[in-house]
């Protein structure tokens, strides 16, 4: 059963987040108010450039000096928050994990197409490379639009033959940009954060006028996933993405590559930016922070 906690959230979050007709700018001014919070005084925040990108360090005092990375892809449909507005859960997932977070400044829609924005990650994640850095000490993750870009990103870096990360953390990624299935179909309950017209919209936005939603580095769900590093992917049962995450877990599973899929009973699309008010949120962080650890090993 849901936390009291995480119902008396759902009761006062705006039941008008992920309409469907909304264009990109009135998505940017609905998405504003749910980012650029303050990170917190313990972190401190390194803008770099790796590879063309900006990107920004969100590294935990406690942890300076660590070589432990995790290469961050944010949220926000393709089309909203700058890398600044992510400093607060780059910084969850850095003290979960005792790791130091780089917040990918990547393109945004629809200003940028497709795959500009699988171009700057895999500048980037070079560009990390060249500075030194052990590919055995970076892991990728990223929540919503930017958990199903870790997937194609690995897929891209595999296929140029670049040192592959420890892992890829997807939070509640999205997997399928067509928006089929099951959890689509027949969803189990509300989930007021997305809406799958909507997603398609977004979609839309970000592949622009001559990409196909099914190309597998735009859609994970079609691509071979042979050869990628070990996968987690944490979702909600009322999510409606969870079908993509199932049919990306299933196609993990038939490659080769090594994947754990949660899901959390009750929980909604990107459940996780709510912690700090409901528990089943600081749990998840906890867990992701765990398995970063864990993949990441104990090197500092």
């Amino acid at each position: 059963m849901p936390s009291p906690e995480f119902e008396a959230a759902l009761e006062h979050f705006p039941k008008d987040i992920a309409v469907p007709g909304d264009d990109f700018e009135t998505v940017r001014a609905k998405f504003g108010p749910a980012h650029g919070h303050d990170p917190g005084d313990d972190v401190s925040i390194e803008a770099v450039d790796y590879g063309g990108t900006r990107s920004l360090w969100v590294t935990p005092k406690a942890c300076a000096g660590t070589r432990r990375s995790v290469f961050f892809l944010h949220g926000g449909a393709f089309v909203s928050c700058p890398a600044a507005a992510y400093t607060f859960y780059a910084a969850w997932i850095a003290r979960a994990a005792e790791a130091r977070v780089l917040i990918v400044d990547y393109p945004l829609a629809p200003e940028s197409h497709f795959p500009a924005q699988l171009d700057a990650c895999v500048s980037t994640y070079q560009g990390m490379l060249d500075a030194g850095i052990d590919a055995a000490d970076i892991a990728l993750a990223g929540d919503s639009c930017g958990g199903g870009m870790i997937v194609t990103t690995l897929l891209r870096l595999r296929d140029e033959g670049l040192p592959l990360p420890a892992c890829g953390v997807s939070i509640s990624g999205w997997m399928d940009l067509e928006m089929r299935g099951d959890s689509v179909d027949h969803p189990i309950g509300l989930d007021p954060f997305i809406d799958p017209e909507w997603i398609r919209e977004r979609a839309r936005d970000y592949l622009g006028p001559d990409a196909d939603p099914r190309d597998p580095l735009a859609s994970p769900i079609h691509a071979d996933l042979s050869g990628l590093p070990p996968l987690y992917l944490q979702y909600g049962q009322n999510d409606r993405c969870r079908s993509g995450a199932v049919t990306l877990a299933d196609r993990a599973g038939r490659d080769g590559v090594e994947v754990l899929l949660e899901i959390w009973p009750g929980m909604v699309h990107g459940f996780q930016g709510m912690n700090g008010f409901v528990p089943e949120a600081a749990e998840a962080i906890a867990r992701i922070g765990e398995y970063l650890t864990r993949q990441l090993g104990a090197r500092s």
